[in-house]
């Protein structure tokens, strides 16, 4: 029985996927994005005091997160309030989603392969 891999590429793109990464690779960036979806909407001054940095600090890694499109901010007055939007996630999700099939039709076909060896 012959083994074919299909190429079924799911769709995203890839700069907005390299973009999310390098972002989410710093563990600032994700602790202020796992805190706001905890929390639902936060000031920047009350997400600045759990960390150990300036709040121009906090606030840089969160214009990080704004690029992104992982959170948004919304200005009431002289108050910025942050927010979780994980419609761009599903980008993430996808690439994932497409690593996992092809690793299922690999190891399909290394198992198609070690039942025609036994036989």
């Amino acid at each position: 029985m012959a083994c074919h891999i299909v190429n079924h590429m799911v769709e995203y793109n890839e700069e907005m996927l390299t973009e999310i990464l390098k972002c989410m690779s710093d563990v600032t960036r994700r602790s202020l994005l796992t805190r706001v979806c905890q929390e639902g909407p936060c000031r920047v001054t009350d997400l600045a005091g759990y960390y150990d940095m300036s709040l121009n600090a906090v606030s840089k890694h969160i214009k990080l997160l704004e690029r992104c499109g992982l959170v948004t901010r919304k200005t009431v007055g002289r108050v910025h309030w942050i927010e979780a939007d994980l419609a761009r996630i599903q980008i993430v999700e996808n690439w994932f989603k497409e690593l996992k099939s092809i690793w299922a039709l690999r190891l399909d076909n290394f198992a198609n392969l070690m039942e025609t060896k036994d036989d």
